[in-house]
């Protein structure tokens, strides 16, 4: 609770933290709108047709018509600029509440829409804007911790170049471990689908919990860089080092910070995309997800400390008795 009030006090001093996140989803509300809908929607229409043949009962049918309006409603409104946003995947990058809700109108009308109709011209237009996106999160994270702990701490000292360098470092190492863990898990899952709906929701259900297991280890990952000035890969053996002697203290807080951005989240997005009250979502999502990373920041660095005063104790123990023998 301390970190978590010094991070929102840190913010309410410093309001001009909120403005990348705040000028991103206006960019990404009131800019244009870079639409994939005529390339990709007609492939999976041919593979949710493929997959239909498969169901039998009513049920099954109903649930699957279901998902594939959910499915095609989102890949209408999917706009590749949001992209620049912090996706949800990645540990680094400026958060972003339009990025996640994609919406398709603004006060205007319907907004400047962009129908992309090229396979490598969104591929590399999407590595592009990933790319820039950890970029500037990194800017983004480098000012957030530099205001919330200050100049004394040794990640005040690193580079630009060096925070965007170890970040990128850091997002491909994050990319690669998601594949080795996301393609085998999405064959077990498709294979469970058509064999059973009701299986593979269960096993969905397994690995999400298992999934929060691992989310308090990986959740400080990037920290390290910008609080202890320290590179991509000791930085992520810091955060198992931290999150192995400080598990429950460390999981109730990232379940603090889920249910604080996730609940708020809903708030946020209640007005409507043509209504001008969303600029009030977009800066209450600005200033809440900005105020939590300070917090995580100012608790990295207490729980540090305290780990660091906890191994000095115990060594001073240790060192006690092989002095008298």
């Amino acid at each position: 609770m301390g970190a978590l009030r010094a991070g929102f006090d840190v913010v309410s001093s410093h309001v001009w933290l909120i403005l990348l996140p705040l000028l991103l989803d206006a960019f990404l509300w009131l800019g244009p709108r870079l639409s994939v809908d005529g390339m990709v929607k007609p492939f999976f229409e041919v593979i949710f047709n493929q997959a239909r043949l498969t169901l039998t009962s009513a049920a099954d049918l109903q649930r699957f018509a279901e998902y594939q309006a959910a499915f095609g409603d989102l890949i209408e409104r999917f706009n590749l600029l949001s992209l620049f946003g912090k996706l949800q995947l990645f540990p680094i990058g400026v958060s972003s509440l339009l990025s996640q809700t994609m919406p398709a109108g603004t006060p205007f009308g319907g907004g400047n829409v962009i129908h992309l109709s090229s396979f490598p011209a969104v591929a590399g237009l999407a590595f592009l804007f990933v790319i820039f996106g950890w970029a500037v999160g990194a800017l983004y994270f480098r000012g957030v911790s530099r205001i919330a702990l200050g100049d004394a701490q040794p990640g005040a000292k690193i580079s630009l170049s060096w925070a965007v360098i170890q970040s990128l470092i850091l997002s491909v190492l994050w990319v690669i471990g998601l594949l080795v863990v996301i393609i085998p898990t999405m064959l077990i899952l498709t294979v469970l689908t058509l064999l059973s709906p009701i299986l593979a929701s269960g096993a969905l259900l397994l690995m999400l919990i298992f999934s929060f297991w691992l989310i308090v280890p990986l959740f400080f990952t990037p920290h390290g860089i910008f609080v202890r000035g320290q590179n991509a890969f000791y930085s992520v053996f810091t955060s198992l080092k931290m999150a192995r002697f400080t598990l429950p203290t460390s999981g109730l807080f990232i379940l603090a910070v889920f249910l604080l951005s996730t609940g708020l989240n809903y708030l946020w997005s209640v007005p409507p995309d043509d209504s001008w009250m969303l600029i009030v979502g977009i800066a209450g999502h600005a200033f809440i997800r900005t105020a939590l990373l300070a917090a995580s920041f100012v608790y990295y660095r207490d729980m540090n400390v305290w780990l660091q005063t906890v191994f000095e104790k115990l060594k001073q123990k240790q060192s006690i008795p092989a002095q008298r023998a």
